[in-house]
């Protein structure tokens, strides 16, 4: 049986891309971890990292970027809106596909252990891996932060870690880890610097003052952005719904003349709480999910794909569909997406089509003496094709961040410096995105290669258009790479790159 755990690590990072770049490296470089998603926010100098691997792979991966995480944040120099134990501060397990939630506590337990051994970082268990029941709760183990903790645990021994001495790591601080349901984090900005207001209504709201069940909410303050927020996790949005606590926060900033001024999703929200929410605000009767049409299309096209309707005749417009919307963006007369997502779709491609060859190649006579190698690349080729597709939107949100920063005022020698500040950080994304697509395109050009010599035969032109596409794809991305390079203001971050896509470049030529 296949098996899916989801684990989201919350970092003490929010304002340096290339840490948070890092980390997910870490992470990209176990075979079968898939990245989903990552937000980086300043105010809070926090990061959240979404990924998604098997059971027997999900351990590993955290536990690796626990480590690179403690090698890059330093606690002592660390400030912002968010309360913080660790460098790592939160690392959750969540259940999704063949797994159990008894399964993910192991899980949660074996990488706790681990975290000490390897790294001496003490580790508390929290929610459903909790061992304590004052410690079900993250706001019970991170109360007095960092800076609070670091002292009181030497003396009390209530505070002390379930792993590890009574003695926090000195940079890298304690990690939390748990097992969990899925969890919506999510926050609402008010109209008001006052961040005593956000407090107020956080502790009206949050289920431990008396309010909702299922809410978590505190205060925080938007320093940057002259603003207070609500921040929350809901912990089982179908019992309290988004659109519920959406209301309750209106109505008492209302109350105290404040206007709600917007809201976010920090990380993934399962698509079930924006239907009950949208059918709570239309007022739609007799509301059911495949009224929703993406939701019609998966169910049509998963039944089309089905054992049984693998002889019907093949179906032309819902796969035009399925790229129809990317590439009208990409001829719209705007700068995003680019040459940048257009190689991250090339090398998706070439992926596919490799898979597809090595699929249809494996069981054939001629290729009986690389079957296991076929395997493999088969393997290799669909973890590949499903980072590049993530690397196609990627690109896109980078270069949106370097035009943003572009527009930033620059009427004060202040105003000038965190500008050139904003640019140099949103280039150094724009520049990273495209530098893994060419990573993942001289590894899928090097699978397609391979493929060549052992695959099925009848199939070459079809092995021959995916080398093409995964050379055109590496190329671009080293042309979007090159471009960003010239713009930087950090030359030194541009030189370490430079140095990097030498290797890149030379596989580009052997096999021009």
């Amino acid at each position: 049986m296949n098996t899916l755990v989801e684990c989201v690590p919350n970092f003490s990072e929010g304002r340096r891309a290339e840490v948070v770049e890092a980390l997910i490296q870490v992470i990209q470089s176990m075979a079968g971890a898939t990245i989903l998603d990552k937000e980086m926010d300043a105010d809070h100098n926090r990061s959240v990292i979404t990924f998604i691997a098997p059971k027997e792979v999900v351990a590993e991966a955290a536990l690796r970027v626990v480590g690179k995480a403690a090698e890059l944040i330093d606690l002592t120099r660390h400030q912002g809106a968010h309360p913080r134990i660790g460098a790592t501060d939160v690392l959750p397990f969540i259940p999704i596909e063949g797994v159990t939630i008894e399964e993910c506590v192991a899980i949660s337990r074996q990488v706790g252990e681990a975290i000490w051994q390897r790294y001496k970082i003490p580790v508390y268990y929290y929610e459903t891996a909790a061992t304590r029941p004052d410690r079900v709760n993250l706001e019970n183990i991170r109360k007095g932060q960092f800076e609070g903790l670091r002292e009181e645990v030497k003396t009390n021994r209530d505070r002390r870690p379930d792993v590890g001495d009574a003695a926090l790591h000195p940079t890298a601080g304690a990690t939390v880890v748990g097992t969990r349901k899925y969890l919506i984090a999510y926050n609402i900005n008010l109209g008001t610097s006052d961040v005593s207001v956000a407090k107020a209504i956080a502790k009206k709201i949050r289920f431990s003052s008396g309010g909702f069940p299922f809410v978590k909410a505190m205060g925080v303050d938007l320093k940057a952005r002259n603003l207070a927020q609500v921040s929350m996790n809901l912990t089982d949005f179908e019992q309290t719904p988004i659109h519920v606590v959406f209301d309750a926060v209106t109505r008492e900033a209302a109350a105290a003349g404040i206007a709600v001024v917007g809201s976010e999703i920090v990380g993934l929200v399962p698509k079930k709480a924006l239907e009950m929410t949208a059918e709570h605000y239309l007022e739609i009767e007799n509301f059911k999910p495949d009224l929703i049409l993406e939701n019609r299309l998966a169910a049509v096209l998963a039944e089309k794909r089905s054992p049984a309707a693998q002889t019907a005749p093949p179906i032309d417009r819902p796969l035009l569909a399925g790229c129809e919307s990317f590439i009208d963006a990409v001829a719209a007369p705007t700068p995003a997406p680019g040459g940048g997502s257009v190689a991250a779709a090339a090398a998706a491609l070439a992926a596919g089509l490799g898979e597809m060859v090595a699929a249809r190649s494996k069981g054939k006579k001629a290729a009986a003496a690389f079957e296991d190698e076929l395997s493999a690349i088969l393997n290799a080729l669909d973890q590949l094709r499903v980072e590049l597709k993530s690397l196609i939107d990627d690109d896109t949100n980078a270069y949106t961040l370097v035009t943003a920063a572009y527009k930033l005022p620059k009427d004060s020698e202040a105003d000038k410096e965190e500008r050139q500040r904003k640019i140099d950080e949103a280039l150094k994304q724009a520049t990273l995105v495209p530098f893994h697509v060419a990573e993942h395109s001289k590894n899928v050009l090097e699978h397609i290669l391979r493929l060549e010599a052992i695959g099925n035969k009848n199939m070459i032109s079809d092995i021959r258009v995916a080398r093409e596409m995964a050379r055109t794809a590496l190329f671009g991305a080293l042309e979007n790479v090159k471009i960003n390079l010239d713009s930087m203001g950090d030359r030194a971050f541009a030189g370490r790159v430079t140095g990097q896509i030498v290797p890149l470049e030379s596989a580009l030529k052997r096999n021009e």
